[in-house]
Order: structure tokens, then sequence, then C-alpha cells
């Protein structure tokens, strides 16, 4: 009876909202975001158990639709798109539609290669720590044009150009508006150093609906440029000579309603709680690399000098290192901080799941952070780096997949079935693109991502 009450509640406020198809999303282990969409008139048959997929999807590459064998997935075998309600959305860039995202169930439990699943244990995990998870992802994109057939920037301004914010007031305003409407707050937008390239960054939330709101921030972004005859891409690298599109995704850590990271008497304004859980995301740096940065194309952008975190270290205010603790001007202490090597290449859910792994692994082995940087790594002598723990990230993806097949932290967290079949996923796009051109790359991905 309450499974109808709740049914008639939400067909209510569709039909109110004028919407016909309900999308029911999920994103791969490619981070492709994907949706099966169900007429209005028909949700009392998918309301409880969702629709249907095949379990091989999740072993599909960003190349081609087709299940890679080393993935232990077959094109045999369906799992359900369970809709989790509370997320639905009438989407006001696709008027008549709506959203809602979804866990996936099989025989009717969770499946282990769900990525939403794995960011929820990871979630409870830490919640038995005494930990919860406050998260935003920072991103930056592209708003590209066709000139013939070369694709180029809107623009071709510079960092903070309010020249550029005049040229792109319309599309910008859109997006804010489309997003502030779905309930995500805004909170800055800038444009940032590349040609046609912007920021926009919204509120934190607690981890899941982070994730949740990553998914629909890129879909939002990629509809509402369209509109407007642009093409938006948060590529990771679109132009050799131009700035990349980072991801950085900031964290911070609560108990009971109070945030624990900032320390007013510590040098660097860090508890120590927040100290572990940072050695322990750069502890597993190299391997995490492989879920957060998962593309060869991310590694054109994670170079020294361009503010991408290309070396395993951290400072304050230190756009060089991997990890930033951003400083409080009240000088009571760091409330939160930001992993750099992060772009929208990477699935949030499996992203932020490993990363808070990294941490609470940190956090239980009471694991010591270093001294922090405060200059930028890579003009610091060989020998200097060395004595002072600094070592480069993995240069391509080949390095970092090695570096993850040999954590069994996050291997243990991701669970065998999913570290299976995401690290298959990883090596076919590798093998497939580790000799590929920039244009090559662009060419595929630009419009996946």
């Amino acid at each position: 009876m309450m499974e109808n009450k709740a049914l008639k509640k939400v067909k209510k406020s569709l039909q109110e909202a004028g919407v016909k198809f309900v999308r029911v999303l999920w994103c791969d282990n490619a981070n492709i975001i994907r949706g099966k969409a169900v007429h209005i008139d028909m949700l009392s048959h998918y309301f409880e158990d969702g629709v249907a997929i095949s379990a091989g999807m999740l072993g599909a590459p960003v190349m081609y639709d087709s299940v890679i064998p080393a993935s232990g997935l077959t094109p045999v075998g369906e799992v359900s798109l369970k809709p989790d309600w509370q997320t639905l959305t009438a989407l006001p860039y696709a008027p008549s539609h709506a959203r809602v995202f979804s866990n996936m169930i099989q025989n009717g439990h969770g499946w282990d290669i769900c990525p939403r699943g794995f960011l929820s244990r990871m979630i409870a995990a830490a919640e038995s720590a005494g930990l919860e998870i406050q998260a935003a992802f920072e991103n930056e994109f592209y708003l590209l044009q066709k000139n013939g057939e070369e694709i180029v920037g809107a623009d071709s301004t510079i960092f903070a150009s309010t020249q550029s914010m005049d040229g792109n007031l319309d599309v910008i305003n859109d997006i804010a508006d489309a997003l502030v409407a779905q309930k995500i707050p805004v909170e800055q937008y800038y444009p940032e150093s590349g040609p046609g390239q912007q920021e926009i960054s919204v509120r934190y939330t607690h981890a899941l609906q982070a994730a949740d709101w990553q998914v629909a921030f890129r879909e939002t972004v990629r509809a509402i440029a369209n509109r407007h005859y642009l093409t938006a891409s948060f590529l990771p690298k679109i132009f050799a000579d131009s700035a990349g599109n980072g991801c950085h995704l900031h964290l911070s850590l609560w108990r009971d309603g109070k945030n624990l990271l900032p320390d007013g008497e510590d040098v660097f304004g860090l508890s120590p709680i927040a100290k572990a859980f940072i050695a322990g995301i750069l502890h597993h740096l190299p391997g995490l690399m492989a879920i957060t940065t998962p593309s060869p194309n991310s590694y054109r952008r994670i170079r020294p000098h361009f503010w991408s975190g290309a070396f395993r270290c951290w400072g304050v205010d230190n756009k060089e290192a991997a990890v930033r603790v951003i400083s409080n001007p009240k000088g009571t202490g760091s409330t939160h901080f930001e992993l750099k090597t992060v772009d929208a290449t990477a699935n949030p859910y499996l992203a932020l799941g490993a990363v808070i792994a990294a941490g609470l692994d940190g956090v239980t082995k009471n694991l010591e952070l270093g001294q922090p940087i405060a200059q930028d790594p890579g003009y610091l002598p060989l020998d200097e780096r060395i004595l002072k723990g600094i070592s480069p990230l993995p240069e391509n993806l080949g390095v970092a997949i090695a570096h993850l097949q040999q954590d069994d932290i996050l291997l243990q967290a991701l669970s065998p079935k999913l570290a299976q079949a995401f690290l298959a996923v990883r090596q076919a796009e590798w093998e497939a693109m580790k000799d590929w051109e920039l244009a090559a790359e662009v060419k595929l991905l630009l419009e996946r991502y």
C-alpha cells in the first residue's frame, strides 16, 4: 500500500511538471553517462524494480559498445537499474523529461560491480569509523565551436577575463539557471585560461549526492551548450598549447555536524585525523590515479608547472601540489582540501569512493603526513625532492594501472569483481590509445566527455 502511495505521489508530481519520460541513469566503468527512459504511462511496471540492462555493459570501454572478455562479463545475464526515487528531478534543459539515478541490482541484491553501490559502501565504511564525508567536484570545461572543419574555443580570452564573461553571458546564465532549478547550488564562475574554457563551482554536499551532482553537472553543461550551438567538453587535454581541464575534488570530514579538519592551534591548520586522511590519499595516489585520472588523455594534462598536481606532495595554498590544503582567511584552521589529480573522465562514484578508501586507510594506520611543500616541486633539485619524500606521479595510464594492480587496499575496497571489470576496461583503453596522437584522442573523446 505504501508503495502504491509512493508511486501515485511520483506520478502526480511528474504530471504536474509535464513529464512524459523518466530517464533512469547509470555511469559505466568508462565513465559514459547512459540511460533508459520509461514513459510515464508505464511507470507502474518499473517503479519498484527498475529497468533491465545487460550486465556486459559494465565491461565496455570508451571506444565501442562491446564487452572486454577480461572483464569477467559477457553478453549473457542482466542487472536491474533500481531507481533511487529521492533523486528524481525534472530536467529544465529537456522539457517533458525527468531524471532519476539508479543502483544496480542482481538477484534481489546490490550488484558488486555497481559504481554507485561502491561509493555507498565506502560511505558506510567511513560512517563505521565515525566520519561523514562532504565533497564537491570543481569542473573546468571548454565551450567550443566549429570553424570549418576545425574545432576552436568560443572565445580567445585569458584567465578571469570579463570579456569572456560578456561574450558567454547567455550560455553561462542558462547553465547556472538549469543547475539551480535542479537544486544544485552554484557558488562561483569565472573564465579559465584556455580559449573558451570555463569553470563553475557548486556547493559541497554529502558524498553520494556530490557524485550524483557531478553526473548532473556534465549532462546540464553539455545540453545547454548544445542549445547555444556550442559543444561543451570536459576532456582533460583538447589543445596541445592551452590549459587542460581538471575536475578538482574538494573534501572535508565531519562528525555530529562538526567539521573535523580545522585545528587553529596547528601550524598548518589541520587536525590529526585530517593529516592521517590526507596521508592515506598521498600514499595510495599512484594507483588511485588509474581511477581519478583514468584516460590516456588525462596524462597530457598532468605535467610539471601546469598547476595539475604532477608530484606526490601536499602544500598549503600550493597549486602545484597534488593535495592543496586551502587556508582559512580567518586563521582558524583549514576547513577543506582539494585533490588536484582528478578529471572528468573519471566515474565520480568510483573516484570519490576510492579516495575515501585511501583516506580511511591513512586514518586506520595513523599514517604520518610529511612536511608541506611551499614551492613548485618541479623546480627542486632531484636530491632535495628525494630528501623531502616527493616523487613524480605516473606519467601515463599504463603506469597508474600497474600501481593499482599492486594496491591491495584499493583492490579490496573495490571488491574482486568490480576491480576485474574496471581494470579490464582501463587496460583495453590503454592498449588501444597508448600510441595515439592528441588529434586522434580528441576526435574520439571530445564529445564522450
